[in-house]
């Protein structure tokens, strides 16, 4: 029985090591049937390369920094000698200064706050619209988000630039859904991954998060957000578009918030 992928090219980004969310939805994408191609950028591409070699076949992996156009062109064209075409794109890319994490709300200066929205919530578009034209009708492009909705402990700016990744969402879904290229992000809940260590007070909102899910939530395992995302990269969503679906355990639809 062939998987839900079977013949798909898709393109993931984000993965650093094998707790890394992308690298859950890239060994599950192979496994449904998918050829993948990673990226990775900077001094950060070694880990991806290494965590490459976990998954069987072992994928290229392409260097991209989302924040430069030439990094994007390089990237399509790439894709266009190796495949011709591009079925999907996973988009797990977030990052924000030091000092705009961690309580330092009122204090973070533009330039550190431009760089956070810049590159958690612009490189959608970028991404997107850079490889569009490889896309055909049914194609599907996935973002890995964390609910906007409310503010949470130390996230700060990289809140703020969440919920500019959901209203680019929005709006890249509008103007790319004229090529049939569907856009929806995976709202996930609090799994530890080497990115996650990185922001101050992340474990206040991890150790509440199981008691409030009605589901409960397990932040050591990343398959089911991984499987949300493969089943969005599928046939199995053909009229969705512009939609955050949440694996969260349910904690979104609860009416009590971390404060």
């Amino acid at each position: 029985m062939s998987g839900i992928l079977e013949g798909k090219k898709i393109l993931v980004t984000g993965i650093l090591d094998r707790r890394s969310i992308a690298f859950s939805a890239a060994r599950l994408a192979q496994e449904q049937g998918a050829e993948v191609v990673l990226t990775g950028f900077g001094r950060a591409k070694s880990l991806t390369d290494r965590t490459a070699r976990k998954l069987s076949p072992e994928p290229p992996v392409l260097e991209l920094d989302v924040n430069e156009p030439e990094d994007i062109e390089a990237v399509a064209k790439d894709i266009e000698g190796r495949w011709g075409e591009l079925d999907g794109i996973l988009h797990a890319i977030a990052f924000a200064p030091d000092d705009a994490l961690g309580g330092n709300f009122l204090t973070t200066e533009w330039e550190s706050v431009g760089v956070a929205v810049r590159t958690s919530a612009y490189s959608l578009k970028a991404l997107g619209f850079g490889l569009s034209h490889l896309m055909k009708p049914g194609s599907s492009i996935v973002g890995l988000d964390f609910d906007a909705q409310v503010a949470w402990p130390a996230y700060d700016w990289m809140g703020v630039a969440k919920a500019a990744f959901e209203s680019t969402a929005r709006y890249l879904a509008r103007d790319l859904g004229d090529k049939g290229i569907r856009v929806n992000l995976v709202s996930a809940g609090p799994v530890k991954t080497l990115a996650a260590k990185g922001i101050s007070g992340f474990e206040e909102i991890e150790g509440e998060w199981g008691k409030q899910a009605p589901l409960g939530w397990k932040a050591t395992d990343p398959e089911p957000v991984g499987r949300a995302i493969v089943s969005l990269l599928s046939d199995w969503w053909p009229a969705t578009t512009g939609e955050i679906i949440h694996v969260d355990g349910g904690y979104h639809a609860m009416g009590t918030k971390i404060r």
